[in-house]
């Protein structure tokens, strides 16, 4: 439960809602550490499937585990998510630490997942959020129409004057809260990272939790407009996913919900500096990518 002297000392906070099918992998996973944290905050978000039974059972075991109960909701959504994030972060605040995760309850990691990370922000002081590719149905996330410096959801570690200096979280409903917390890091001056020489694994098919692969693609292309991708981004973007499963299908709904979104001028949840800061970026990776610019842009040869 303590770091070594030489790694920052860090804490945890996973929302969970009806994780019992994946969430004894992420609790096995976290307990295997080599380097564990000062406390993990496990906020279960009304959850009705025996998520709590199984929480139960590793809090008793281990004192540094923390089970938060909320009451249960109707609505499923992300906003909901950084409510659960922000009741656990509140029961941390009194916790001596350096960095804050945030983890997601159906993902399963190697016991030197946290020392590694943990030694990265130790080496560099102007990194303000790690992070790891993932792993899905034995595919790994693909940077080339991302970013290196884009840090996944699954699980983000932030240095604590980073996360405090963004003010965590944006509580929006349709999405991108991660996405949004690395853009604003970067925008606050920090440094962002992936490291791709490990990875965790993802359990559940992104965006699939209540809909299926299809809807989940419209949704993303909807998601993408939201916090204000260019249009050319989205674009070749799109014609990517056409070579993913869903085959051609998938990529023409993430077009789908993009240009839907447009059409309607759907709110932005995010301010317009951000959106131009983020199109600055993706004209500049895009300008990178067709002039063959490999050594700033790293490729990782996996699927998304």
């Amino acid at each position: 439960m303590i770091s070594p002297p030489s790694l920052p000392k860090y804490v945890l906070i996973t929302p969970a809602r009806n994780e019992a099918q994946f969430i004894r992998l992420t609790l096995e996973s976290v307990v295997s550490q080599m380097v564990k944290p000062e406390k993990w905050v496990i906020v279960s978000d009304g959850s009705t499937d025996g998520t709590d039974d199984i929480l139960r059972e590793f809090a008793a075991r281990h004192a540094w585990i923390e089970l938060v109960r909320m009451t249960e909701r109707a609505e499923r959504h992300f906003a909901g998510k950084v409510h659960a994030f922000n009741a656990g972060y509140a029961c941390v605040s009194s916790a001596a630490y350096d960095v804050i995760g945030s983890l997601d309850a159906d993902i399963s990691f190697d016991p030197e997942y946290f020392a590694f990370l943990l030694g990265k922000l130790a080496a560099d002081s102007a990194l303000g959020l790690v992070g790891t590719p993932f792993q899905e149905e034995n595919r790994t996330y693909d940077y080339r129409f991302t970013n290196i410096e884009h840090v996944s959801g699954a699980c983000q570690l932030f240095r604590r004057q980073c996360f405090e200096q963004i003010g965590g979280y944006v509580p929006v409903k349709g999405g991108c809260i991660d996405h949004i917390a690395v853009l604003s890091a970067r925008m606050a001056g920090w440094k962002t990272r992936t490291f791709p020489e490990k990875v965790c694994k993802h359990h559940r098919t992104m965006g699939t939790a209540q809909v299926g692969a299809i809807t989940a693609r419209f949704k993303n292309g909807t998601k993408d407009y939201a916090i204000g991708n260019h249009p050319m981004w989205e674009l070749f973007r799109a014609v990517y996913q056409m070579t993913r499963k869903p085959l051609v299908v998938g990529g023409l709904m993430v077009a789908l919900g993009y240009f839907w979104a447009l059409i309607r001028r759907m709110e932005r949840p995010v301010s317009t500096e951000l959106v131009a800061f983020q199109r600055r970026e993706q004209m500049a990776r895009l300008k990178r990518f067709f002039t063959r610019d490999s050594s700033r842009q790293p490729r990782l040869a996996t699927s998304a």
